[in-house]
């Protein structure tokens, strides 16, 4: 039971988080692109690169690890968002934008993990 009150806590924040984020770069980067769930995915997928590589050298317990990568930051990632965002840019014809935003959301937030965990491997 612990551990799903652990989950559900970082789920909260990360989820507070998120909404704050995208919404402050859609207010400011009016585009079709939906920025601010592309920024958040890119951001995510760099935080959960660092927890998991620091987790790899034991440096967090298993609940911190569960609070920081399922809790905050799977609260804080928005894959869902993505996909409605993709299937609304190619219902409504731009299928260009829609491309685009697959591509630099995939490549990007694999690159931002891979930079994550290099970085715990630095420090």
């Amino acid at each position: 039971m612990k551990i799903i009150f652990v989950i559900g806590a970082g789920s909260f924040i990360g989820g507070v988080f998120r909404y704050l984020l995208s919404q402050f770069i859609h207010t400011k980067y009016i585009h079709a692109i939906p920025f601010g769930t592309l920024s958040v995915n890119i951001i995510g997928s760099f935080l959960i690169g660092i927890v998991f590589g620091l987790a790899e050298r034991g440096n967090f317990s298993n609940e911190w690890r569960l609070f920081l990568a399922t809790g905050v930051i799977g609260g804080f990632t928005t894959f869902s968002s993505f996909s409605h965002e993709t299937v609304t840019l190619m219902r409504d014809g731009n299928f260009g934008y829609s491309f685009i935003y697959i591509s630099a959301s995939i490549l990007l937030s694999l690159l931002a993990t891979f930079i994550g965990i290099m970085l715990t491997k630095l420090f």
